[in-house]
């Protein structure tokens, strides 16, 4: 507002309106009769009217387009909050349609295997320094999570409880090389270990070891736990087979193996609690 009292355009109309009210005072002095002078007048004027008229016309569509720019922009406003709002919705509606997702696949677990007991556990924290994404979850000790308990979600297996705390426990994932767990695969029915490997682990990978160079396990082969250890159930899901190739240091070979689902981005699980061989064995 202050730059307008200051603009060349103000000044020009504060000068027209001075030359137009000097003319109506000199009009006002000469009477409504036509003289020499009021004709001059008038030929100065008239063009003064003119400029006047149109300046006016120039306020009122400005002051018409600040209007109209201040309603457009209230406007995008308005529709920018409803986008944003659709978003917050569909982002509400995926998180709900993932979890519904881990949910069911857990109770199809659940079915084939009714002795096991699941409990639901957020993730509350992850070492940033570790690159084998180990993370926390809310359940400890008091939830009767045990070290060595199966972490899972849906169907997948992602780790194992490697400390429970009274409150708390810390998680190893499949993808950490101190993680190994017999496994098979159920098309083959080959036998061996999955472990974690530092070399892979940047690429969301674990490692099927020690397989014979004549396996048959191919692209796309799903990779299950053999039950073969006492805190670890059969034919929990570990991953599908992307890659194979021949250990350098061996004659072995061996499979890179995709978990089922991205660890470094779980922000819940399910904790297999007080699983034991004679809970299989009923």
């Amino acid at each position: 507002m202050k730059n307008l009292f200051k603009s060349g355009r103000f000044k020009l109309i504060c000068s027209v309106l001075c030359l137009l009210l000097v003319g109506m005072f000199l009009s006002a002095v000469n009477g409504h009769s036509e003289t020499a002078q009021s004709s001059v007048i008038g030929t100065i004027f008239t063009p003064a009217h003119w400029v006047a008229s149109k300046i006016s016309d120039g306020i009122d569509k400005i002051s018409s387009n600040a209007k109209g720019d201040a309603q457009y922009e209230a406007e995008i406003d308005r529709l920018q909050q409803e986008i944003g709002d659709l978003q917050d919705q569909l982002i509400d509606y995926n998180n709900l349609k993932s979890q519904n997702e881990v949910y069911k696949d857990a109770l199809e677990l659940k079915e084939d295997n009714p002795d096991f007991q699941y409990l639901q556990a957020s993730v509350i924290g992850r070492d940033s320094a570790s690159p084998f994404y180990t993370f926390t979850i809310n359940k400890g000790l008091v939830d009767d999570v045990v070290d060595g308990d199966a972490v899972l979600y849906g169907k997948y297996l992602v780790g194992v409880v490697k400390k429970s705390y009274p409150t708390y426990s810390v998680v190893s994932s499949i993808l950490d090389p101190d993680f190994s767990v017999s496994a098979y695969d159920i098309n083959t029915k080959e036998l061996s270990y999955v472990t974690g490997d530092a070399e892979i682990a940047s690429q969301g990978m674990c490692k099927f070891e020690n397989l014979d160079t004549a396996t048959k396990i191919t692209y796309g082969s799903i990779i299950a736990t053999a039950g073969i250890s006492s805190t670890m159930p059969k034919d929990i899901i570990i991953g599908t087979v992307k890659e194979i190739s021949d250990e350098e240091t061996n004659i072995s070979t061996y499979a890179m193996i995709e978990p089922g689902t991205d660890i470094s981005k779980l922000d819940n699980c399910f904790v297999l609690t007080g699983y034991n061989t004679e809970s299989e064995a009923d």
